[in-house]
């Protein structure tokens, strides 16, 4: 490892979660929009794509428990830091 690559490591930044709450419920958003818009997007799509796109929000529902989940997490920690 160079003596540069080093002192990035030394150098990183400090670790700043004042908006990670408002951060995860963006992503929260644009999952329930991207699921809505999958949604509509069945009426139109072929039965290999309904089942693409019916894989896709199973996928996104299970995100968005994770999502908050961490929302949860967050506030807490905040909460807590305070």
């Amino acid at each position: 490892m160079t003596d540069l690559n080093r002192e990035n490591l030394t150098d990183n930044k400090p670790d700043d979660r004042s908006d990670n709450v408002d951060k995860l419920q963006e992503m929260v958003t644009n999952t329930i929009e991207n699921i809505e818009e999958a949604h509509d997007a069945l009426a139109t799509a072929s039965d290999e794509e309904k089942e693409q796109i019916e894989q896709k929000n199973e996928r996104r529902n299970a995100a968005l428990k994770g999502l908050r989940k961490e929302i949860k997490d967050e506030y807490a920690y905040q909460q807590r830091k305070e």
